[in-house]
């Protein structure tokens, strides 16, 4: 439209151009400007005073006027050797102002305006106005709301100047009403639809907007519904054609999408072929598929990834696997041959670091697996970029391994990082059904100074628990990744408010530790500390409490020193679907101190993936204790169970052995059973904060050593229960909430049937 304007307007001047006789230029007037300088238009003007202006250069300067975009017309005139150059400006944009704007910030909206050249100061062309409409418009519609409207009005003001007014109607959010999927005849439509994320209205859809359409969100979905069939061995099926429409009045929108499936095809036979420099023999086990097997693109996919990674960890790091397929279609058959090409065996020139501010380079470069010089090695590579990211400095970490330049055999491994705050000042409070309120406060830096090296000091304050503690850990304190720290604390306990035998102790204790890795899962903790403990206990404490303090005395010292083991193959800490934890450990009383005792514990974990969604986990525990030297196992390190940590549905430490109260003894042994279907919040699904999950507990704590206590209920069977979880990484910590039905509880026992823990303690 301005290219147009200019087109006719320098096509008419140029007509008065023609008519203007060749003449020296002696002076150059500028009238008309209210805001832009002279010197401004001078810069642009291609004429000056001295040269010649002839019709050529005449209708040249008007275009570079023009061009400008200041004005909206342009005159030259001759007078007595004196070249007028008459403008008339175009206003510009005193404001902006948007109406009607809740779905967005206003500023949020200037700025998508600014982008399409429309901002406040700039030159006001009509042109960019339409183009700012369809910008706002466009904002709208990604939020789904299509019946968006915008009408702008242009409001004259003083010195040349405008203001513009959005006036937006929002409309109604449009909603997903139906998907339907048609030619499906092996699956039922609602379970091809499960595997969308977009969907219709549901109680969820207000929070992930799911019910909202976006052409990325139904793109990810046709992938998923084809990934589905191919995994099924529909190896021919093909999306014929996806149908989005909307109601007349925007607010409904419809779905659909044709497929044709094919027919199902199985594996018939798997062939090896190309440069096998691996035996065969070893490669074959990495196959996925079998003869036999219905097809599947994922599990082919995962063949021919095992392979190029078997390959590049004998420093193939170019190594190409593609499979080749022959259909028997009357047969419904399929054979692969993989061609093998591992290309060029490379090493590793170089490992680079980038990103690191504050972190030293030693402290990342002690996690590599992969060494410069030596043969490059996938596997390598991947450990070391799992062991950077699981440092916790780091909110990012990538790994590319471009060939090195001027060379056919070497690759340099380049390492980025983006760091992230490592220190925090925390102060916070939480909430438990069995500690009550809990305040906590913690100073600690993970990374301190970039060493690597953990400095905390923490407090927790609890109806039950009460801690404060300064711990250091210096990860890497030989090169081989020994490492070694120290705590100091003071933890103070009254159960006088549990349903546990009342007591209460005061212990004042350091430890030092050390940690030696045996292998990237295995590690073994070694632990000598010294801990003094005040005892007090009343006439409402167990006969065996009494007896305690009396024999020992109101004031205990001891030397425990601990031995622990640790294996975890969890792909997660935070969020696991797979793999396992192990954990054994024991402590000892050593002897030439008041308290001679020790106790085991055992813990295995297990995630198993059922589907994408459904995840099986096990948690088993076993734990023992006693004294040794003729003395007792002390009743403050005695085992407990029940509660949201253990067998929920059941008070907190409350199954086993109780006194003539009623109140829980706890044990020397405890066992604990957990297995639970862990599934994501319906209408959350992705979303790592949450999940939820169906259980089945059972416990037991048993005390096999006599000490002459009157007990009320020596009942010391397995307790079980079962029920409904849920776990919320929430903004002001972990939540957990467990439903929970006690399946069989004596008369003695102390059932819940709501648990929750808000925050997290120490």
């Amino acid at each position: 439209m301005l290219g147009r304007a200019v087109a006719a307007a320098v096509a008419l001047l140029a007509a008065s151009a023609s008519a203007m006789e060749p003449f020296v230029v002696r002076d150059i007037r500028v009238e008309g400007i209210q805001r832009t300088e002279a010197g401004t238009v001078f810069s642009y003007l291609p004429v000056k005073v001295g040269d010649t202006l002839d019709e050529a250069r005449a209708t040249q300067a008007i275009k570079a006027l023009f061009a400008t975009g200041f004005f909206k017309d342009v005159r030259l005139e001759a007078e007595d050797g004196v070249l007028l150059v008459i403008l008339e400006e175009r206003p510009a944009i005193s404001q902006i102002d948007i109406v009607g704007a809740k779905e967005f910030e206003p500023d949020q909206l200037k700025n998508a305006l600014k982008s399409t050249g429309l901002a406040e100061g700039r030159i006001l062309d009509k042109s960019l106005v339409d183009k700012a409409e369809q910008e706002l418009k466009r904002q709208y519609l990604g939020r789904g709301r299509y019946a968006a409207s915008v009408t702008t009005t242009i409001t004259p003001l003083d010195r040349n100047r405008v203001a513009l007014s959005f006036t937006i109607s929002e409309g109604d959010v449009a909603k997903i009403r139906q998907i339907n999927v048609v030619g499906n005849r092996a699956f039922d439509e609602d379970d091809l639809l499960d595997l969308f994320v977009l969907t219709t209205p549901g109680w969820f859809t207000w929070y992930t907007k799911n019910d909202q359409y976006s052409k990325q969100k139904l793109a990810g979905d046709l992938e998923s519904l084809r990934s589905f069939y191919l995994n099924q061995g529909y190896l021919e099926f093909n999306i014929d054609s996806t149908q989005v429409s909307i109601t007349p009045d925007k607010r409904d929108i419809y779905i659909t999408v044709a497929i044709t499936e094919g027919p199902k095809y199985t594996v018939s036979d798997i062939k090896l072929a190309g440069e096998l420099l691996v035996p065969e023999s070893e490669l074959r086990p990495l196959i996925k598929l079998k003869p036999g097997d219905t097809f599947s693109r994922e599990k082919l996919t995962e063949s021919t990834k095992l392979i190029s990674d078997r390959l590049g960890n004998d420093g193939y790091a170019f190594a190409n696997v593609n499979a080749v397929p022959e259909l028997d279609r009357d047969q419904q058959q399929v054979a692969f041959t993989l061609l093998i090409d591992p290309g060029r065996r490379v090493y590793v020139r170089r490992v680079n670091i980038a990103g690191n501010s504050r972190t030293q380079d030693e402290v990342i470069r002690r996690e590599f697996r992969q060494m410069e010089g030596a043969w490059y090695s996938a596997e390598k590579i991947t450990r070391s970029k799992q062991r950077v990211d699981r440092l916790g400095y780091f909110k990012d970490v990538t790994v590319e391994t471009p060939a090195a330049p001027g060379t056919t055999d070497q690759v340099d491994v380049n390492m980025t990082v983006t760091e992230k705050p490592t220190g925090a000042i925390l102060l916070g409070a939480g909430f438990s059904s069995t500690e009550g309120l809990v305040l906590t406060g913690s100073v600690s830096q993970a990374n301190f100074l970039g060493t690597g090296n953990f400095v905390s000091l923490q407090v927790n304050t609890g109806d039950i628990n009460t801690v404060y503690s300064l711990s250091f850990t210096k990860p890497y304190w030989t090169p081989d990744g020994v490492s070694a720290g120290f705590d100091i604390f003071k933890r103070d306990v009254d159960s006088d408010t549990t349903a546990v035998a009342p007591y209460s102790t005061s212990t004042l204790g350091a430890a030092g530790r050390l940690g030696v890795p045996l292998s990237d899962d295995d590690t073994i903790f070694f632990g000598l500390g010294y801990e003094r403990t005040d005892i007090s206990v009343n006439l409402a404490s167990p006969l065996r409490y009494q007896e305690f303090v009396r024999e020992f005395g109101e004031r205990t010292d001891s030397l425990p020193a601990t031995v622990s083991w640790s294996r975890d193959r969890r792909d997660s800490v935070i969020y696991p679907t797979s793999g396992t934890f192990q954990r054994a450990s024991s402590e000892v009383g050593l002897p030439g101190f008041d308290l001679t005792f020790y106790k085991l514990s055992y813990q295995l974990q297990w995630y198993y993936p059922f589907t994408r969604d459904f995840v099986l986990f096990l948690n088993g525990e076993i734990g023992y204790g006693d004294g040794y030297s003729g003395k007792p196992l002390p009743f403050f390190k005695n085992f407990y169970a029940g509660g949201i940590a253990s067998v929920r549905g059941y008070e907190a430490g409350t199954i086993g052995p109780k006194d003539v109260f009623g109140d829980a003894l706890g044990g020397n042994e405890r066992y604990i059973a957990n297995v639970e279907l862990l599934f994501p919040v319906p209408g959350l699904r992705g979303d790592k904060s949450t999940r939820m999950g169906v259980f089945f507990d059972a416990g037991a704590v048993r005390n096999n050593t006599s000490d002459g206590t009157v007990v009320l209920d020596n009942d010391q069977s397995f307790r079980f229960s079962a029920g409904l979880s849920a776990f919320w990484i929430s903004p002001f910590g972990p939540l957990k909430f467990a439903f929970a039905k006690a399946l069989n509880p004596s008369d003695q026992d102390k059932t819940q049937s709501f648990q929750f823990q808000v925050g997290s303690t120490f």
